[in-house]
């Protein structure tokens, strides 16, 4: 595996090693010692999995707040979607800056997310499906999110999302009095 550093401190998209011959192709998609020797969360305890019909859906900007914190290494497993992760954390180098990552269901990769980051994901395509490594159980209470479109993160998206939640809508924008 290989980890390449992104804009947000911690955030790292994950590329595989794949073998391929003419049965297909095989690849490790996680090691928890590799992850441990990195210094990167190595055991999740709750997986979820996201399917989104249509291309244009928004997913986001989510996050759960302390005590709870979640790193979550998000794969795609079928599908591209345009991923984002979101430094929330005051403290840290990369602070309200963004960083984000094409995740492919052909390529394996995935996107490890450090806790205190928001998440969110725009699909672009239709039939797109999420796989979520989570490092904490979800807790309703702790749930938080931000707007998708907050100008004070000015996240490029590559469209304007035409599906997206009645709740994400809603989110307020971000001030620091809310903040992770």
């Amino acid at each position: 595996m290989k980890f390449l550093p992104t804009p947000v401190s911690g955030a790292f998209v994950v590329e595989v090693d794949a073998r391929s011959d003419d049965r297909g192709m095989f690849a490790r998609t996680f090691d928890a010692r590799t992850f441990a020797d990195r210094g990167l969360v190595p055991v999740y305890p709750q997986c979820n999995v996201s399917r989104n019909h249509r291309r244009g859906t928004l997913r986001g900007m989510h996050y759960q707040a302390q005590p709870r914190p979640e790193v979550k290494l998000v794969r795609a497993t079928r599908g591209r979607v345009f991923d984002v992760a979101l430094d929330l954390r005051p403290d840290s180098p990369s602070y309200l800056r963004w960083a984000s990552v094409e995740l492919d269901a052909a390529s394996c990769n995935a996107f490890y997310i450090p806790a205190g980051c928001a998440h969110g994901f725009l699909t672009l395509e239709d039939e797109c499906e999420l796989f979520y490594q989570m490092s904490e159980a979800y807790v309703p209470e702790l749930a938080r999110g931000v707007r998708w479109d907050d100008p004070a993160f000015s996240i490029a998206w590559p469209f304007t999302p035409s599906v997206i939640s009645e709740r994400d809508a809603a989110l307020e924008s971000y001030s620091q009095e809310a903040s992770v």
